[in-house]
């Protein structure tokens, strides 16, 4: 009857702690736990630090906090598809780098964990996903992104409309009709149906007297004041607005459009493709995940 007694007193204070916890989410053979997603929203801001990219949530909402932890899963599935394994070693030379590289040794790097209420073991489990991430963003999704020259240069023409330093060379197009009454729609008109003669190669019997005139290597300060704004405004590959002078409607197509002193792209042009590289690897990354979710089988119970 004792070992009846005692027996009953351990079950029941087993199930109380089996109560503070509980599932909240399964990803294949993968179960995620309450508590593993509260003790990430408990040191939300360290893991931001260490590896912004793997916890980069707007909020600290348990939800969001799952998302990355499924993203995490997925990550290290597919990775692991393609032969690449983190090994408890491969993490441990990782961290003595680590160290090194900041003059560290492990005493003052736990001493620092301990300010920021973060255990080694979630540290080394940090490092490892932040290696696994990186691997995933190299082999992945950065195949998957291409920039060209006439995106970064048509980026620095955005950023440096109001610069007045700058001068510019064109290639150009120019599209002119008569302008006897030249209205706004008319001329906005004008511009759809050369940008559908770009694709189809046929205009409007209205426009079938239009002349096409090619101009290469024109400098924006050889033509008129009116023209140089329009051309400025421009963006390489795109057609310009409709502009009226000398008796006419003229629309550009510029064909290139580049700086007279390059320098100043050149200096601009390494960090405008990292950005540009970071915006399209989101949009990229969050695309990919929508897809890969369909591969799973991904129950959550918040």
């Amino acid at each position: 009857m004792i070992a009846l007694f005692c027996f009953l007193i351990s079950f029941n204070a087993f199930s109380e702690e089996k109560l503070l916890d509980k599932i909240i989410a399964v990803i294949n053979t993968r179960v995620v736990s309450l508590s593993e997603v509260e003790r990430i929203k408990e040191t939300l801001p360290a893991r931001q630090e260490i590896a912004p990219f793997i916890y980069n949530v707007n909020n600290n909402s348990s939800d969001s906090i799952l998302s990355s932890v499924i993203n995490n899963q997925i990550i290290r599935d597919k990775i692991s598809a393609q032969g690449y394994v983190i090994s408890d070693d491969h993490v441990e030379s990782r961290i003595k780098q680590t160290e090194e590289k900041l003059g560290l040794n492990r005493a003052s790097l736990l001493a620092f964990l301990k300010t920021k209420s973060i255990t080694y073991e979630e540290y080394f489990e940090i490092i490892r996903e932040s290696m696994e991430y990186n691997i995933f963003a190299t082999r992945i999704i950065a195949p998957l992104i291409t920039i060209t020259d006439q995106e970064l240069k048509n980026e620095f023409y955005k950023r440096n409309t109001d610069n007045k330093a700058l001068s510019f060379t064109y290639d150009l197009v120019d599209f002119s009709i008569q302008d006897t009454n030249s209205t706004k729609e008319k001329m906005d008109f004008f511009l759809a149906s050369l940008k559908d003669y770009q694709i189809s190669g046929r205009l409007p019997p209205e426009f079938s007297n239009v002349e096409i005139n090619d101009l290469e290597k024109i400098k924006g300060d050889a033509v008129s004041i009116e023209i140089s704004k329009v051309l400025e405004q421009s963006l390489e590959g795109n057609f310009s607005k409709p502009a009226v002078f000398g008796g006419k409607v003229h629309v550009f197509f510029i064909k290139s459009k580049n700086l007279v002193e390059s320098q100043t792209f050149l200096n601009a042009k390494d960090r405008i493709q990292d950005e540009i590289f970071t915006s399209k690897s989101i949009s990229l990354t969050k695309n990919w995940f929508d897809r890969e979710y369909a591969n799973y089988y991904i129950k959550r119970f918040l």
